[in-house]
């Protein structure tokens, strides 16, 4: 890598050669990472350590390393700090970024791994991965010494596993496998760190042959074998002698383990009776987390902290004695990071200072990589390290690049990856200028800037402060298109409220530049300010207010505006004087309601058009005054026998001018002299009822009305003309005559009544028929609306003898029916289709014929047919076929055919002829239709087309 002065030199050019896995090299240079497009590497998956199992064949082990860069990352790996070459007949292959070693041998490739991730941004590099290989040598083949012990004595048999690497976990079981061993509450015990077999104390039974089983596990394998045989033999003793506990196991007087994995503390005495255990914290509480352990050989405690650390006693006891161990717990930890370091982007020339910071214990030591490479004060005096900060100052360009600050112990390595990019400061080059505009002009303020090449460049304009979205469709702001370093303002149809000072921002993602400029924008006045009523009396108001900002044009007049609490809208009020100049402060609002509430505004204007209103004044109530309207809507009538019911419209609110308001009104018989005068309180009451036994049914009265209030009275509306109420009808109808039309519908006819007789105005005649055996209490009604004489009644039942009457009604009631008449309805028609239907089709029409329906002695007779095709029914009387003109559209035609008489029309049967069926015949199967006997019938079809061609 070559550094170049800009002194020296204009163009900074940077060439990198790279080995790939041929052997050959990779030229990467003369592109730049170009801030906004390229990225440097960041790791998405390191290599991690593994045990391999020693002499495993055709194995291969994988290294994983992946980074995300832009553009993406080429990779490299180092073992024991050299670079690994990938020669055609190396045991090592490189998968994408996946260093892959095949058939992995101890001597040659345990060792330390870390990959690189390249890129034109820079060089990162991974954690370190140990390869280690892991081994379990078998045990020797000699036989072991038999070994003795008397009973109730405590013994042990020692394991002696081979050479082995990890460490091993420990069984042991006697006799034959998998008989293992039990912990029998106490009386054995396995250590785990030796792997000796440990008994209290011996029972005669204990005699037999014992095994040492070891197990190793590794990341892709377990592998696991036993010992020879240990003959134990137990001496009897008929009478064993009790002993005081005596510890045989302990646990080192220093433990040394690291936070947040188990620690395990060995505890175990020999004694009879069997010792129990117990375990404490001599320097503090046991944690809880330590569960039944605190009860056994073994104190395991889990996930640990620094809490955890101290002094930890285990107590073995029985009746005969107590025996007591203690040993510190020293709490590690791997480093772990408290302050990281993030990207930084500056201007060349400019001072970088980063600082990271870990914990860990032991403390870790921080040292720094740039592109791969460790950073010292060698470098030069512009780079000072201390420790945790990294500070370079006087940047140039080939500073860039990716840094890692590295925090490691004996227990660890963490790595902090941030990418440092400098780049040329940026600049206004045409700063916007001062403008003056009058409202709904538009204004362009120029901004141009240049900045370093290899970054993108974005322009943002503020309003006072304000961020301006120069997106928002049929906004008033607008980017101006053009090159990336032109960022000109367009503010289209100029407002009020667009004056103001613009900043133009020019920002890269290192740095930025400003640069304002003021606009004034000339337009109507604002809102003027103060307005308060200094005077009111009933009809009038006075205002003052103060002048508002004129917006650079001289005020020409005011404008007031104001609406009560009746309205919503504001509307232009009459004012003294009735033009208010610009220089005025202060008018008289005239024409107002009486005990009415107002608000008002006021506006000011200019050449330039008319402002904002100004706040609305406090809500001010008018004075009282009598009423000057009178009340609308007089009318009435109707109501109980002997009453008189006036009504009207209660006075709206803004009509009752004060308090303590009501009405008055006055009424008299139509051509009397003296008017009769009552007072009615409450402004909702709308209806007076004047009750008197001496007034007649529907008699006419004059009748007018006025407001009053606690000012006075209002004047009296207009004469109005009252009915008193109606009363029933006293006649009913003459000449009554019913005369049936069909089986189910007869006509009734009869005189009217004058209107003298009825006491009020005929609304119709009601229409009451009940069939003989029936009572005329029950009897069905239909009322006629108007002065017609004759009605048609439907829905009866045919060959019935009916009773009628007919009955004048009012709104009060109906009258005295009529003398009654009778009637009886027709036989009803035959409810058989006409049958055997054929046709016969010549040309464009069709002859359809069908066997006449005979009537039964119950029915009406036959007195012709309707035949119907859509178009209005044919009536025939006696002929039993009809000829038809076939539809030039659909070519076929729906034929209806039903028999009529006295009794009405029947049961209709239907046939569907086309062109194409020729002649044809429709066949009626045994279950015929029934017509209705209401006055609709219900067509059941059920046809059976025959045709030379079918249907």
């Amino acid at each position: 890598m070559l550094f170049l002065t800009q002194k020296h030199f204009v163009t900074i050019f940077v060439e990198m050669f790279l080995t790939d896995s041929n052997g050959g090299h990779i030229f990467v240079g003369g592109d730049v990472c170009v801030s906004g497009h390229n990225s440097g590497p960041v790791f998405e998956e390191q290599p991690s350590s593994l045990i391999y199992p020693e002499g495993m064949p055709e194995g291969k082990v994988t290294l994983s390393c992946q980074a995300r860069a832009s553009p993406a990352a080429i990779y490299r790996w180092r073992v024991n700090g050299t670079e690994i070459a990938f020669a055609e007949d190396s045991h090592y292959t490189q998968v994408a970024g996946n260093l892959v070693i095949n058939n992995p041998q101890n001597g040659r490739d345990g060792g330390s791994y870390q990959c690189l991730a390249i890129n034109r941004c820079g060089t990162i590099v991974s954690r370190v991965a140990n390869l280690k290989f892991g081994y379990l040598h078998d045990f020797p083949p000699e036989s072991r010494s038999p070994q003795t012990v008397h009973e109730g004595a405590g013994t042990f048999l020692a394991c002696q596993p081979p050479a082995h690497y990890p460490a091993l976990s420990y069984r042991w079981f006697i006799n034959e496998f998998p008989n293992f061993i039990q912990p029998e509450g106490g009386r054995w015990f396995v250590s785990q760190v030796t792997g000796n077999l440990y008994l209290a104390n011996a029972r005669a039974n204990d005699t037999g042959n014992y095994f040492c089983f070891t197990t190793i596990n590794m990341d892709i394998s377990t592998k696991s074998i036993f010992s020879k045989a240990v003959q134990l033999t137990v001496y009897p003793n008929a009478n064993p002698r009790k002993a005081a506990p005596n510890i045989r196991v302990r646990f080192p007087a220093e433990t040394y383990a690291l936070s947040g994995q188990t620690a395990q503390l060995e505890c175990f005495a020999y004694g009879n009776p069997i010792p129990k255990i117990r375990w404490r914290k001599v320097d503090g509480i046991l944690p809880p987390k330590v569960g039944a352990s605190a009860e056994g050989p073994t104190l395991i405690i889990p996930e640990l902290n620094f809490d955890d650390e101290g002094m930890y006693e285990c107590e073995v006891y029985t009746s005969e004695g107590r025996e007591t161990h203690q040993g510190r717990v020293s709490v590690q930890a791997q480093p772990e990071w408290l302050q990281v370091m993030s990207d930084s982007e500056v201007e060349i020339s400019s001072e970088l200072q980063w600082s990271c910071a870990a914990a860990g214990k032991p403390r870790p030591t921080i040292r720094w990589l740039r592109n791969g490479h460790w950073i010292v004060i060698l470098q030069c005096d512009r780079v000072e390290v201390n420790n945790g900060r990294l500070r370079i100052s006087n940047l140039a360009l080939e500073d860039s690049g990716m840094y890692q600050c590295v925090a490691e112990n004996k227990h660890g390595t963490v790595y902090s990856n941030a990418e440092l990019r400098v780049q040329d400061a940026t600049k206004i080059t045409l700063a916007p200028s001062n403008a003056d505009i009058n409202q709904g002009e538009n204004a362009t303020l120029q901004c141009h800037a240049s900045h370093d090449p290899t970054m993108d460049l974005t322009f943002t304009w503020f309003l006072n402060g304000v961020l301006l979205d120069l997106e928002e469709p049929n906004g008033h702001y607008r980017r101006l298109e053009g090159k990336e370093t032109i960022g000109d303002l367009l503010i289209v149809n100029g407002q009020l409220s667009h004056a103001g000072t613009y900043t133009c921002t020019a920002q890269t993602v290192v740095d930025s530049a400003v640069a304002s400029a003021k606009l004034v924008v000339r337009g109507p006045p604002g809102p003027p300010g103060g307005l308060l009523v200094t005077r009111n009396d009933d009809t009038s108001v006075e205002l003052r207010w103060s002048h508002g900002y004129d917006n650079h044009s001289p005020i020409g007049k005011y404008v007031i505006l104001g609406r009560s609490s009746q309205t919503h809208d504001w509307k232009r009020m009459r004012t003294d004087p009735a033009n208010i100049e610009g220089n005025a402060e202060s008018a008289r609002v005239i024409d107002l309601r009486p005990w009415m509430d107002y608000e008002f505004q006021v506006i000011a204007s200019n050449i330039l058009g008319s402002g904002e209103p100004s706040m609305p004044s406090q809500p001010v109530r008018t004075k009282q005054a009598a009423p000057t309207v009178a009340p609308s809507g007089l009318g009435g009538g109707g109501g109980n026998r002997n009453e008189l019911i006036i009504t009207w419209t209660p006075m709206a609110r803004e009509y009752q001018n004060g308090d303590g308001f009501g009405y008055i009104l006055a009424f008299r018989k139509q051509g009397m002299p003296t008017w009769t005068v009552v007072r009615v309180p409450h402004v909702e009451s709308s209806r007076y009822v004047y009750s008197n036994e001496s007034l007649s049914a529907y008699c006419p009265f004059e009748v007018r009305i006025k407001a009053y209030n606690k000012k006075g009275e209002g004047p009296f509306s207009q004469i109005a003309v009252v009915h008193s109420a109606e009363e029933e009808p006293t006649v009913s109808p003459r000449r009554i005559n019913a005369t049936a039309l069909t089986a189910f519908e007869i006509q009734v006819s009869w005189d009217p009544i004058q209107h003298l007789n009825i006491n009020g105005v005929l609304r119709g005649y009601e229409i009451r028929y009940w069939r003989q055996h029936e009572r005329e209490a029950a009897a069905d009604r239909v009322r006629t609306a108007g002065l017609e004489s004759m009605a048609r009644v439907t829905g009866l039942r045919p060959n019935t003898l009916y009773h009628v009457t007919v009955l004048a009604y009012n709104s009060a009631g109906t009258g005295p029916p009529s003398p009654r008449t009778t009637v009886v309805t027709k036989k009803p028609p035959p409810n058989r289709p006409p049958g055997n239907i054929s046709w016969k089709i010549v040309g464009s029409w069709v002859t359809v014929r069908w066997d006449h329906v005979k009537s039964m002695d119950n029915e009406s007779a036959v007195l012709g047919y309707k035949v119907s095709d859509m178009l209005p029914p044919n009536t025939m009387k006696s002929k039993n076929s009809i000829t038809l003109p076939l539809p030039k559209d659909s070519g076929y035609v729906v034929v209806e055919i039903r028999s009529w008489g006295d009794g009405g029309d029947g049961a209709a049967q239907e046939a569907i002829v086309s062109q194409d069926s020729g002649t044809g015949m429709m066949v009626q199967n045994s279950s015929g239709t029934s017509g209705s006997l209401c006055t609709s019938f219900l067509l059941f079809t059920s046809l059976v087309l025959i045709g030379s061609s079918g249907l």
